[in-house]
């Protein structure tokens, strides 16, 4: 049990999330810019294009790396630094950090130091390609990024493909025409959107039958960063009759 009173100062740190633009810089917001001002590091995923975003800001505060490949090694000396009162703030390279992000763990081990952390509200890919594709908000899954492995992403299709909510996926516009040819193979028909390059010049919204984007990809190949929002089924009686693991078999259930 933990109950955490953010601005109440006990003398440690605070880590400030500060999500940043996800491609038109007038996205950021005052209270972030303030924030990576007045903290004394700022965390960031890659430093060279942190540093892009802090220089159009005239922000000056110090740099350190957190991803992936040194997460282990730096979340000891980020901790140890909170506790002794230094401030912070965590960055992704766009977008909302922690979400498909490192900064996941970081939040995870902050909030087992009983330590203090506040969520700065901004720019999010997945909401934006959400409340623009037209499709229901009233209930929705974020899926993230699909496994890479055909079978494993399959078994995430086909969990999918029972749910009455929208979902949305982020994909790489290398592997966005073989996703859609995949939940065209997979799911029951339902409508796609497509929303790339959200928030800069060229952004896109394709909409439609999931069948007829697929078409259109096929003659039109697409550029930038990727959101694929997909209707939940509109097959009542089967979503409530129908669970998505009635058709393993016990050793399936077993290895699951």
């Amino acid at each position: 049990m933990q109950a955490q009173r953010s601005f109440l100062d006990d003398g440690q740190g605070m880590l400030y999330i500060v999500p940043t633009p996800i491609g038109n810089l007038d996205d950021m917001t005052f209270r972030a810019v303030q924030t990576l001002k007045d903290v004394q590091i700022i965390l960031a995923e890659d430093t060279r294009h942190t540093q892009k975003l802090l220089h159009h800001f005239t922000i000056n505060t110090r740099l350190l790396s957190y991803h992936e490949h040194n997460k282990k090694e730096r979340t000891n000396q980020i901790i140890q630094k909170l506790q002794a009162g230094e401030n912070m703030a965590l960055v992704s390279d766009a977008g909302m950090p922690a979400i498909s992000d490192p900064g996941h763990d970081l939040v995870k081990e902050v909030i087992a130091a009983n330590l203090r952390l506040t969520v700065l509200p901004g720019a999010n890919a997945a909401l934006s390609a959400l409340v623009g594709s037209g499709l229901n908000t009233d209930e929705f899954i974020f899926t993230g990024f699909l496994p890479r492995k055909k079978q494993a992403k399959e078994d995430v299709l086909h969990r999918l493909d029972r749910s009455e909510m929208t979902f949305i996926l982020y994909e790489s516009p290398f592997r966005v025409k073989d996703t859609v040819q995949m939940i065209v193979e997979q799911l029951s028909p339902r409508k796609l959107v497509i929303a790339r390059e959200i928030t800069k010049l060229y952004e896109e919204f394709i909409r439609g039958e999931a069948k007829d984007v697929l078409n259109w990809l096929h003659e039109n190949p697409i550029k930038g960063e990727c959101c694929i929002v997909v209707e939940g089924t509109t097959d009542e009686e089967e979503s409530k009759t129908s669970l998505w693991w009635t058709s393993m078999s016990i050793v399936e259930h077993v290895n699951y």
